[in-house]
């Protein structure tokens, strides 16, 4: 096996490098900008390929639309609210670009960054590395952050995200892929089968900032326990006033290193996909973004609203200023640690 580099174009002037691995039935293609995973080709129930990720043919499109698509974002991934946190006894003012909120790690976070991509074609894997200095988007602390993609032949991806600092500081880390598992360019995910390992969500209040609580899913349009249709309460807006959903989900506990998160399949092509993590919550996502401005993504496909759905393993938004949410601080001499598994399989 070997993994293809090629050049997928520049931002302002700096080459986006692509690496494309292959293992067993399953192709992925990654960019160093965000270190997004831009495709990736898995077979239905009757073993015809197809991209079931959202993204795009040009660096230019990923810089120009909203949503992060395929990125890696941080610092922290999510929002912290009102742009600040206080860590032991100091207070730091981030950028507030989602004012007054912060989301996604700024303005420059991340997933709007060039990263160095290395192949490692013994393990089928691609390895990023970003280094941001103390004072990134109002941070403490210079951090180095690595992201391994790793195909294995089950068939299944593994995402690796780890971080380090030099001060102490607040890092969540997130992988911010849309699924269509129909294929890319199929349309609205509306009728694909979700299902959440969740007893409790965290609900949000003005700039979808949470609450503080964690609230019990049962009787709600957040109840994923047992598998329905992503689309079956999407309408309620009630429930939902953007008519989709954009909320954080606490993980059951299994008592083992990694936690099942969700299970999602398409009931036309069969495909299916788990994903498996160490990290205590999910934000599942519909791509809601996409009904006030489409985009056009690979291929000249259209996408609309709902035209994806992510399932982003985290920590919970806001973590930093809620003390009775999982701690976001790292440390020196530390290492955050966040692993995703996603498992493929037909049904």
């Amino acid at each position: 096996m070997s993994i293809k580099t090629s050049t997928f174009g520049t931002i302002d002037g700096e080459p986006v490098e692509v690496f494309e691995i292959e293992a067993g039935q399953i192709r992925a293609t990654i960019i160093t900008y965000a270190a997004a995973l831009s495709r990736l080709f898995v077979p239905d129930g009757d073993g015809r390929q197809a991209d079931i990720v959202l993204g795009y043919d040009d660096p230019a499109s990923y810089v120009k639309n909203r949503g992060s698509a395929g990125a890696i974002c941080g610092r922290y991934a999510n929002r912290i609210a009102d742009a600040r946190f206080t860590l032991d006894g100091a207070t730091y003012s981030l950028s507030p670009n989602e004012a007054p909120n912060h989301i996604h790690g700024g303005f420059r976070g991340f997933g709007k960054r060039i990263w160095t991509g290395d192949a490692d074609t013994a393990n089928k894997a691609v390895r990023l590395t970003l280094q941001r200095p103390d004072g990134d988007e109002g941070y403490p602390g210079a951090v180095t952050t690595t992201v391994t993609y790793r195909l294995t032949d089950d068939p299944a991806l593994e995402i690796t995200m780890e971080a380090t600092t030099d001060r102490p500081t607040v890092v969540n880390l997130a992988y911010h892929g849309y699924w269509n598992l129909a294929g890319h360019e199929s349309g609205h995910v509306r009728d694909q089968v979700l299902l959440i390992d969740a007893d409790h969500y965290t609900p949000v209040g003005p700039g979808k900032i949470p609450t503080g609580e964690l609230a019990p899913v049962a009787g709600t349009a957040f109840d994923f326990r047992s598998s329905r249709p992503i689309g079956a309460m999407i309408d309620d807006i009630t429930q939902l006033p953007e008519a989709g959903y954009d909320h954080n989900f606490c993980l059951n506990d299994n008592g083992q290193p990694l936690r099942r998160a969700a299970r999602a399949v398409d009931p036309v092509s069969r495909r299916g996909l788990e994903i498996w993590t160490d990290q205590p919550g999910v934000q599942f996502y519909t791509a809601n973004h996409f009904g006030k401005v489409p985009a056009v993504g690979k291929g000249g496909a259209v996408y609309d609203r709902h035209a994806g759905f992510a399932l982003e393993t985290q920590n919970f938004p806001n973590a930093p200023n809620v003390p009775h949410f999982p701690s976001a601080v790292l440390r020196p001499g530390e290492t955050y640690r966040h692993v995703m598994r996603i498992p493929f399989f037909v049904v």
